[in-house]
């Protein structure tokens, strides 16, 4: 399994998403921390921190052949790097244009700096910077919906990507398209005038037809489970209401590949601006702080011609299933239990304070070695066992840290997608689940909105409205919580889990997090013995 860092791929002379809480304080956080470096632009460039970023004559002549929906910290980290590293290289045929559905934060940030950016790399061991410059444009696509899709109708684009987040995909629990949803259905209702990701690109894919144009590819970027099937289920059924002959040629000509993609990057913070300006001498608006480790999985299936990114550390698959069931049930799952137990042990707020916790640390150890990871299948090229300690040095890193608050959201989402998946086929298995059920119980008991000291939680869930009143009845019997199957599926119905579930429940009440933890792995050792 390729791990990438900042390096140059080659020498530098060669030829998601809706408004967060960054993006809302954006505007304070710009008073005050980055103003100390050397504003960045096109014109301030070269730049000590990084002499090999794209001069202005290079970017110049990059080709806008890929359109990516959603730019946030994400991405910036992630794909854009990508596209970055193939421009140094010489490709001249797949710079980017970036396009904002929620928030006007990003262009009001990126525009006075001509769209560049800086990534800095944060490792054990020290920080690394570069300048990233693919990105040669930006629509915020409710200044002017008809500049978006010109641009995606245009014979250039080839490409189009998504970081929209699961929530921004108008597919039910079922897989099937969910025509309801508010933004399909005003999108139908105005079909020249989108507001969703799906009705830009329905729009401008019927454009291309007239015109004569092939298909452009559609990749998926977000965490789903398959997220190429929920984008092109997305696509066609928002074509299929509109016109049955537009989606049988979509259906025909586009292509819908899966991805799966991997980098901690936490939201940028007032912090991680300050750094920039005081390390590295760059006023940045809005900078990007990551980890040295980075993946990229994609499904060799393109419509319209792809980008050569194997020469630059991605890995071109014919199945991506077992690449994304890896890192969803180890990364995502891990991340999950140990945002919800770590949150609840009180006095942690980032996943490095929690795993410095010796038994916290070692709960996760064994819960991806001893009940998550025996039920994966085999993935091609990849030790399991070397990915988990990666995984545990990455929880760990103190200098890459995530909010704890920030894996705690979208639990409703997260937990039936990324964890309990594990536990279900743990529970079909006959397998033990002791450590992934104290993982639910912690999400169960988060849902109460107050934490062991009665202060209040702030619960970020789309259904938030509906889980806490339920947690919080419920108190010692979870079966009214349970009884929602589009989360829990069939494990409401399993007897031995809830009691199992309930008690872990109590366990964390009575006696703590840490002390639940303790108990279970003490239990484990004593099976294994």
């Amino acid at each position: 399994m390729p791990i990438r860092t900042l390096k140059r791929v080659c020498s530098s002379d060669a030829p998601a998403e809706f408004v967060t809480a960054e993006e809302s304080s954006l505007t304070n956080q710009l008073r005050g921390a980055w103003h100390h470096g050397t504003p960045l632009n096109q014109a301030s460039l070269p730049l000590p921190a990084d002499r090999g970023a794209l001069r202005a004559d290079r970017r110049a002549v990059l080709a806008p052949a890929v359109v990516h929906i959603g730019i946030g910290g994400f991405h910036r980290a992630h794909q854009a790097v990508y596209l970055d590293d193939l421009a140094r290289c010489g490709h001249r045929d797949w710079g980017e244009i970036g396009v904002g559905l929620r928030s006007p934060a990003m262009r009001d940030a990126l525009a006075p700096q001509d769209w560049l950016f800086t990534v800095v790399e944060r490792g054990r061991h020290g920080d690394t910077a570069r300048i990233v410059g693919s990105m040669t444009g930006y629509l915020y696509a409710p200044d002017d919906p008809q500049a978006v899709l010109k641009v995606l109708a245009d014979a250039r684009t080839r490409l189009v990507t998504l970081t929209i987040t699961g929530n921004g995909y108008p597919v039910g629990p079922d897989g099937c398209f969910l025509a309801g949803d508010p933004g399909i259905r005003a999108d139908l209702a105005q079909p020249r005038q989108p507001v969703t990701a799906f009705g830009y690109l329905v729009a401008a894919l019927a454009r291309r037809r007239a015109a004569g144009l092939p298909a452009f590819t559609v990749l998926s970027c977000d965490n789903l489970p398959d997220n190429g099937a929920a984008a092109r289920t997305a696509v066609l059924g928002m074509a299929r209401s509109q016109d049955p002959a537009l989606a049988a040629w979509i259906e025909e000509h586009a292509c819908f590949p899966g991805s799966m993609v991997d980098r901690i990057t936490p939201q940028t913070s007032s912090e991680g601006r300050r750094l920039v300006a005081e390390r590295f001498g760059i006023a940045d608006r809005w900078p990007v702080i990551t980890e040295p480790f980075t993946q990229w999985v994609i499904e060799d299936r393109f419509s319209c011609g792809r980008p050569p990114l194997e020469d630059v550390g991605v890995q071109f698959v014919d199945d991506v299933g077992p690449y994304k069931l890896l890192k969803t049930r180890l990364l995502n799952g891990g991340h999950s239990a140990l945002g919800y137990l770590g949150f609840l042990n009180g006095g942690y707020e980032t996943t490095s304070d929690a795993m410095a916790n010796p038994v916290i640390a070692d709960y996760l150890a064994v819960l991806m070695r001893q009940e998550i990871a025996g039920l994966l299948p085999e993935v091609p090229g990849v030790d399991v066992d070397a990915y988990q300690r990666t995984l545990l040095e990455r929880f760990a890193n103190p200098r890459i840290s995530d909010q704890l608050t920030r894996l705690c959201g979208r639990g409703s989402t997260k937990m039936p997608a990324y964890l309990l998946p594990s536990l279900a086929e743990a529970r079909r298995q006959g397998r033990p689940a002791a450590l992934l059920t104290l993982a639910v119980a912690a999400w169960c008991r988060y849902l109460r909105g107050v934490d062991r000291n009665g202060a209040p939680i702030d619960i970020r869930d789309s259904l938030r409205h509906l889980l806490q009143p339920l947690a919080a009845r419920a108190a010692g019997d979870l079966r009214p919580l349970l009884r929602q199957r589009a989360i829990f599926g069939e494990l409401g119905d399993d007897a031995e889990f809830v009691r199992a579930l309930e008690r872990a429940v109590r366990d964390i009440d009575e006696y703590g997090p840490a002390a639940a933890i303790a108990d279970r792995l003490a239990i484990q050792l004593l099976d294994a013995a």
